[in-house]
C-alpha cells in the first residue's frame, strides 16, 4: 500500500493484510493507529515488535459497533452505556472486565480491556471490512511523539509494517481519554484525552482522576501511564509562565550556545519569538484545541529543525488543556532540574 490519500481499494487491501496477520497503520480522529487483529496473538506481537513497545503496556481495541464490543466484555454497566450514548463514536476509551478470544498480549496480563469506537470513516470501514476488533496503539516508535499524519508514521515505521492508509491530518491530535469503569461507582480517568473531565462529569456526575498517572511501579491499566512517551530526540523545557523568568531561561540557553526552538501560541510568539531561532505555532492561546492538535506535529517539526532544545508553552489544565499538559509533562518530565 502506498502512503497517499486513501481510496476504497486501500481499505480492502488493508483488511486482507490484517486478516492474514499483518499490521497496518490507519488514521483515527485522535492519532494514527497501528492495527492488528486483536484476536490473533501472533499479529498483535508484531505491533510490539514494530514499535519497540514494552510487553506489559496494554493495547486499546477498536470496534465498529457496540454489538462487536459486547463480545469482549463480561458486562456493560449503566455508566458505560451512558458514555457510549454520549461519546461514541469518539475519543473516549472505556475499560471493562474482559471476556472472549482476545489475544493475551492485548491486555498486558490484566483481566480488563480498553475499548473504543473511533470517529473516523477510514477506521470504521477498515474494522468493518476486517470483521474483528483491531488492537491499535499509536503508530509510532515507542516513546516518540504520536503521529498525526501518515508522514509521521512513515518516518518512524517505514519498512517495519505492511502499509499505511493516508487519511490526512488527524483532528483531535491527542490520544483518547481512557475511563476505567470496572468499578461503576467510581469512574476514573486513567489517561486524559480528547473527551474532557468536564464533559464526563456532565454525563456521569462524579468522576475521579487516577492518582497513579505518574506511578512507575504498578502494572498500567491504560497506555500512557507507566513509560516515558511523546519525546523528541532533543531536550524539551516547559517555558516558565512568568515573563521575566522566561526571558531569563532564553538568555541562559543562548549563552550556553543552544539553538532554541519555540513551541508556543501566537501571543507568546509575539513576546519571545525574537529570542528564538525556530518557532512552531500552537495557534491562538484562547483556543487550546489548536494547541492539542498541533503539539505532536510541533515536537516532530522542531526535532527535525536546527534546534538543539525546545521550549514549549504550558496551558491551563482544564478541558483539553489537561490532556495537553499530561502529554507535554511526559515529554519533558525530567525538567525539574535547573539550567
Amino acid at each position: 500500500m502506498k502512503t497517499n490519500n486513501w481510496q476504497p481499494e486501500e481499505i480492502r487491501e488493508a483488511a486482507e493484510a490484517l486478516k492474514a496477520g499483518e499490521v497496518v497503520a490507519f488514521p483515527t480522529e485522535t492519532v494514527y493507529g497501528l492495527g492488528a487483529d486483536a484476536t490473533n496473538e501472533t499479529a498483535v506481537r508484531k505491533i510490539f515488535e514494530a514499535k519497540g513497545r514494552p510487553n506489559d503496556n496494554p493495547l486499546i481495541i477498536h470496534v465498529s459497533n457496540v454489538t462487536q464490543m459486547k463480545q469482549f466484555v463480561s458486562s456493560l454497566p449503566e455508566e458505560a452505556e451512558k458514555v457510549i450514548a454520549h461519546f461514541w463514536p469518539g475519543s473516549c476509551t472505556i475499560v471493562l472486565n474482559k471476556k472472549g478470544p482476545l489475544a493475551p498480549s492485548v491486555t498486558g496480563g490484566l483481566d480488563t480491556v480498553g475499548i473504543r469506537m473511533p470517529d473516523h470513516s477510514v477506521a470504521l470501514n477498515l474494522i468493518e471490512a476486517t470483521g474483528v476488533p483491531l488492537a491499535a496503539p499509536s503508530a509510532n516508535s515507542s516513546g516518540r511523539p504520536s503521529p498525526t499524519t501518515a508522514h509521521h508514521v512513515h518516518d518512524d515505521l517505514d519498512g517495519k509494517i505492511r502499509g499505511i492508509i493516508d487519511g490526512g491530518p488527524t483532528g483531535v491530535g491527542l490520544e483518547s481519554t481512557v475511563l476505567d469503569l470496572t468499578d461503576p461507582e467510581k469512574p476514573t480517568i486513567l489517561r486524559p484525552g480528547g473527551v474532557s473531565y468536564e464533559e464526563l462529569t456532565e454525563v456521569l456526575g462524579t468522576v475521579y482522576i487516577d492518582t497513579h498517572l505518574k506511578d512507575k511501579t504498578h502494572a498500567p491499566k491504560s497506555p500512557g501511564m507507566k513509560y516515558r512517551h511523546y519525546s523528541p530526540d532533543i531536550p524539551v523545557y516547559i517555558l516558565p509562565e512568568d515573563k521575566a523568568a522566561a526571558e531569563d531561561v532564553l538568555s541562559k540557553l543562548h549563552t550556553q550556545g543552544e539553538t532554541i526552538g519555540l513551541l508556543v501560541s501566537v501571543e507568546l510568539n509575539e513576546q519571545f519569538g525574537h529570542m528564538a531561532d525556530v518557532v512552531f505555532s500552537l495557534g491562538e492561546r484562547e483556543i487550546p484545541q489548536q494547541a492539542a492538535s498541533r503539539l505532536y506535529d510541533g515536537l516532530r517539526e522542531l526535532d527535525r529543525s536546527p534546534a538543539t532544545v525546545i521550549l514549549a508553552e504550558a496551558y491551563s489544565p482544564e478541558g483539553i488543556g489537561l490532556a495537553y499538559m499530561n502529554r507535554l509533562e511526559k515529554a519533558a518530565e525530567w525538567l525539574d532540574r535547573s539550567l
